[in-house]
C-alpha cells in the first residue's frame, strides 16, 4: 500500500513505538496507585485510626466516600468521567484534554474504594489522552488521521500493561472498535510497537520499583483433562445460564442509571451505601472478607480457584448475589471496565455447579469466566474466549473447545434476551474514543 511506503507512516511507527514508554509508566504507577490505594483504605486505615481489626461497618463509609466523590467529579468536572461501563465494552467518540481529570478522579475514586468495576476502560481512555497529548505537544498542527492513529496507539500500549500482552490488547481493542481488513494491519502497527515498547519499560518499572507485576494467569490450579461430552453439555447449560444472569444483571444497571443520573451527588453515594451494604451481609453471613464483593475480582480470582473445596456451595451462591447486585449497581452509577467483576462472578458459578455430576472444577471455573465474560462485554465472542484462555493459561488447551461452546451459546442467548434489558437510547458522550482527535484547550 502507498500509505505504508510513505515517510509520514514511518514517521507514525517510530512516534508509536516511542509513545509506549510515558503510556505504560503512567498506566504502571496507575495500577499500583489503585492496588496500594485499596490496601490503605480496607486494612490500613481502621488500623490508624485505632481499630485492632476492620469494623464490619467499614465498608459503608469508605463506598459513601466512594460515591460522593464520583457524585461531584461527575457533576463539576468537564466530560463524563469515561465510558459509561453499563453499556459494556466501549472504543467509539472522542476523548478531549479538558476530560482527562475528570475520568482519572471518577476512575481512581470508584476503584480504591470499592466500586465493582474494573481498571481496563479508564487505562484505554488514559492511554489514548496521554498518547494524543504527546502529539499536539510536538506537532500541533498534526493532521487528523495521524493523531487517530496514535491515539490508538496509546490505548493498545495501555491495556497492554494490565492483560500483559500486546497482541491480547490489540485483539481486544480491534474487536471491540470491529476493525478489520488491510486497513486494520495499518492502523494496528505503531500500537503493536507503542505496546511492545511499553511492556519493555513495564518490566524495567517492576524491577526498579520492586513494587510487583501484575499477571492475570491464575498459578497452581488442576489440570484439565480432555472434555467429555458431559462438559459439552455443561457448557450448553452454563452459557444459557450466564446469559439469564448476566442481562438480569445489565438490566438493574439500565434502570437505575437514569434515576440516579438526574441526581449523581445525592444519589451515587446512595448507591454507595447499598454495594457496602451487600458487602457487609456476606461477610457477616459466610464469614468470608467484605473484599469478595467489593472491588473488581481480578486479583481475587486467582485465590477463588485455588481455594475452591474451602467455599461451600450456599456460600458461592450468596457471593453470586451479593456482588451481582453490587456489580449492578456499580455500573448505573460509577466509572471503571465491566470485564473483570462479570469473570468472578462467572468463576464463582461455575465453581459452584462443579459440585453437581459431570463438570470438573477448573472446567467449571473456565466455562463460566467465558460465558460470564461475553454476557457483560456487550458481545465480542473471540475477546471473551482469549481472556478466559489467558486467566487459565495452564489448562487452556484442553478447555479450548467447551469454553468455546459456552461462550457462543452465551452469546447468541444474550443477544435474543437483550429487549429485555430496557436499553434505552444512547446518552450523548464526550468520553468514548480514545483514538479520536485530541483538543489540548
Amino acid at each position: 500500500m502507498d500509505m505504508i511506503k510513505s515517510r509520514g507512516y514511518v514517521a507514525l511507527l517510530i512516534f508509536g513505538a516511542i509513545v509506549g514508554v510515558p503510556v505504560a509508566v503512567v498506566a504502571y504507577f496507575f495500577l499500583q496507585l489503585v492496588t496500594a490505594g485499596q490496601q490503605y483504605f480496607l486494612t490500613t486505615l481502621p488500623g490508624e485510626l485505632g481499630f485492632h481489626r476492620t469494623p464490619a461497618w467499614w465498608p459503608l463509609p469508605m463506598l459513601a466516600l466512594c460515591g460522593l466523590l464520583v457524585g461531584l467529579t461527575l457533576r463539576y468536572l468537564p466530560g463524563t468521567g469515561g465510558h459509561h461501563p453499563v453499556e459494556g465494552f466501549k472504543t467509539g467518540g472522542s476523548v478531549t484534554a479538558r476530560d482527562l481529570p475528570g475520568i482519572i478522579f471518577a476512575s481512581l475514586a470508584t476503584l480504591v474504594l470499592g466500586a465493582v468495576l474494573g481498571p481496563e476502560a479508564p487505562l484505554i481512555l488514559i492511554g489514548a489522552g496521554v498518547a494524543v497529548l504527546l502529539v499536539h505537544l510536538v506537532k500541533r498542527d498534526a493532521p487528523a488521521q495521524a493523531v487517530l492513529v496514535i491515539g490508538a496507539a496509546g490505548s493498545f500500549a495501555a491495556l497492554s500493561t494490565l492483560l500483559i500482552s500486546p497482541l491480547a490488547g490489540a485483539f481486544l481493542l480491534l474487536e471491540a472498535a470491529g476493525i478489520g481488513g488491510g486497513m486494520g494491519s495499518v492502523g494496528l502497527a505503531p500500537g503493536l510497537l507503542a505496546a511492545g515498547g511499553g511492556a519493555r519499560i513495564f518490566v524495567g518499572l517492576n524491577k526498579l520499583t520492586g513494587f510487583g507485576t501484575f499477571s492475570l494467569a491464575v498459578p497452581h490450579i488442576p489440570p484439565a483433562t480432555n472434555p467429555t461430552i458431559a462438559e459439552f453439555a455443561w457448557a450448553i447449560a452454563i452459557g444459557l445460564a450466564a446469559a439469564v444472569v448476566g442481562t438480569a444483571i445489565r438490566r438493574l444497571a439500565f434502570q437505575l442509571r437514569p434515576v440516579i443520573e438526574h441526581r449523581k451527588v445525592l444519589l451515587t453515594p446512595v448507591a454507595g451505601l447499598a454495594i457496602g451494604g451487600l458487602a457487609i451481609i456476606f461477610a457477616q453471613v459466610t464469614g468470608k472478607g467484605a473484599d469478595q464483593v467489593l472491588f473488581s475480582g481480578e486479583n481475587a480470582l486467582a485465590p477463588l480457584i485455588q481455594q475452591a473445596t474451602t467455599w461451600s456451595v450456599g456460600a458461592l451462591v450468596l457471593l453470586i448475589v451479593c456482588k451481582g447486585l453490587a456489580y449492578g449497581v456499580s455500573l448505573s452509577s460509577f466509572r471503571g471496565g465491566p470485564t473483570f467483576p462479570g469473570m468472578f462472578i462467572g468463576a464463582a458459578g461455575g465453581i459452584a455447579l462443579s459440585h453437581l455430576p459431570g463438570l470438573p472444577m477448573i472446567d467449571g471455573a473456565g466455562l463460566g469466566i467465558g460465558a460470564m465474560t461475553v454476557v457483560m462485554l456487550g458481545g465480542l465472542p473471540l475477546t471473551s474466549v482469549l481472556l478466559t484462555l489467558l486467566f487459565l493459561q495452564s489448562d487452556a488447551v484442553n478447555l479450548i473447545s467447551v469454553v468455546i461452546v459456552a461462550v457462543v451459546v452465551a452469546w447468541v442467548a444474550s443477544t435474543r434476551l437483550s429487549p429485555w434489558l430496557g436499553q434505552p437510547s444512547p446518552v450523548p458522550s464526550t468520553a468514548q474514543n480514545p483514538a479520536a482527535p485530541m483538543s489540548t484547550s
